[in-house]
């Protein structure tokens, strides 16, 4: 087979002084920080969507991007070649691991019947190319929102048959995730949602929904599959409202519903600010619930209202998702999946590369920063002072539930005269600064 980028032979990391383009500045894939390698810390995924399916097609204009894969006439023999490409990507970037929808790997048939051939055909041949480069799956999931047949939804469509068939595809999608190694299986409810209330019955589209999520539970454990489930948030697009509308609203379905204790959460940086949340506060939120398993690594753009997907390179923001990371213990199983794509006008090869390189730097970075942060106990010394109150006298009381309302009351009339601390926002914005440029 053919090089796909022959202009690129290995991206290695030359230091921060480097101007070479084609390589890293701060990622180092061996250096140690803190128990581990910056590989181990990381774990970066390519996302074959976008980075091999990736058209740079909007809803004003037609695909842009050239893909030397896509010249072939052959469906088939276009995504044989689009695994090729794939794989010699993840080896040039140092990238261990990718991530897939199942028809991101083949095209549908006529039947699902042939659907499920063609990808089967694809998955023989990736297999053969993990063992020749050990590279690995770090997640699996099924597309239940592009094709017309779930306009109204999959597991929460009004058509039961819908229900069936979705439930057909995610067992399959199940069935080679475990053929393929995968580590983890992830569920996005694109269309799992609705657009007005006036023709939805909402109590049962979110019971159906919680039955399917049992349902594929029920499943992994009768194949075997020990990997790990996630849920990725997102409020919008493509419908008004989407039930795993953000990591709050998640964790309440999965509570109501008896699935908390299968089920974490893949957050993503974009689908944060479409929430009306930072990236960091989405990330806390499964952190501190347990639920945190695994990062779509991207950002938006604050002007645009939609799904942007653009690399991640703001340092503020990735050193703030690895200070939440590290917090967490890690990803693993999970890890960092570049749910990115160029944008429309770079729109050859190449700009593939730059964009993964700036965003792995990027996070490399925020590792270091992180990792540095913690550290010095800076921050959470801070933290730890300004709520120092609960841990003894009325506050401790408070926290071991020795107190009510009654005995609150009573402290209150003797201790009415209340002087707050500041809350030093500004020192501690100068302080995080401070790690960054340093």
């Amino acid at each position: 087979m053919n090089e796909f980028f022959p202009e690129v032979k290995l991206v290695q990391y030359e230091g921060k002084e480097s101007k070479n383009p084609l390589a890293f500045r701060y990622y180092n894939p061996e250096q140690v920080v803190g128990d581990k390698t910056m590989a181990e810390h990381l774990r970066f995924s390519v996302a074959y969507w976008h980075t091999l399916l990736g058209s740079g097609a909007d809803m004003f204009g037609s695909g842009s991007a050239i893909r030397p894969w896509n010249k072939l006439s052959d469906p088939m023999d276009v995504a044989k070649a689009r695994a090729y490409a794939c794989f010699e990507f993840m080896e040039k970037m140092q990238i261990q691991y990718f991530c897939f929808h199942d028809t991101d790997l083949a095209p549908e048939g006529d039947s699902l019947r042939e659907t499920f051939k063609n990808i089967d055909t694809i998955v023989e041949l990736i297999k053969g190319l993990m063992k020749q480069t050990g590279r690995k799956l770090l997640w699996g999931t099924t597309n239940l929102f592009n094709h017309p047949r779930f306009m109204h939804g999959a597991a929460t469509s009004p058509d039961p048959k819908v229900f069936a068939y979705a439930a057909a595809r995610v067992k399959h999608a199940l069935d080679i995730t475990k053929e393929l190694g995968g580590e983890n299986y992830v569920f996005w409810g694109g269309r799992e949602g609705y657009e007005t209330l006036l023709n939805t019955d909402m109590k049962l589209e979110l019971d159906n929904l919680a039955r399917f999520l049992h349902m594929a539970v029920d499943y992994a454990k009768e194949i075997g599959f020990t990997g790990q489930f996630l849920i990725e948030p997102k409020p919008k697009e493509p419908t008004k409202h989407q039930y795993d509308f953000d990591t709050a609203t998640v964790i309440g379905f999965l509570k109501t519903y008896g699935l908390d204790k299968y089920f974490k959460m893949n957050i993503e940086a974009n689908h944060a600010t479409l929430a009306g949340h930072t990236f960091q506060h989405e990330l806390r939120l499964a952190r501190i619930n347990g639920m945190l398993g695994s990062v779509d690594a991207n950002q938006g753009d604050e002007l645009l209202g939609w799904d942007t997907d653009q690399y991640a390179t703001n340092v503020y923001t990735t050193t703030l998702a690895m200070y939440e990371i590290l917090l967490n213990g890690g990803l693993a199983p999970g890890g960092l999946n570049f749910d990115a794509k160029v944008r429309r006008g770079s729109h050859e090869p190449i700009d593939l590369f730059y964009g993964h390189i700036a965003s792995m730097d990027a996070f490399a970075r925020g590792l270091l920063v992180a990792h540095r942060l913690i550290e010095s106990g800076e921050l959470e010394q801070f933290v730890s002072n300004r709520y120092a109150g609960y841990r003894s006298g009325i506050g401790a009381k408070i926290v071991s539930g020795e107190v009510g309302f009654k005995e609150l009351t009573e402290y209150a009339l003797e201790n009415d005269q209340i002087t707050l601390e500041s809350g030093r926002q500004e020192l501690l914005e100068n302080i995080l600064n401070r790690y960054i440029f340093d």
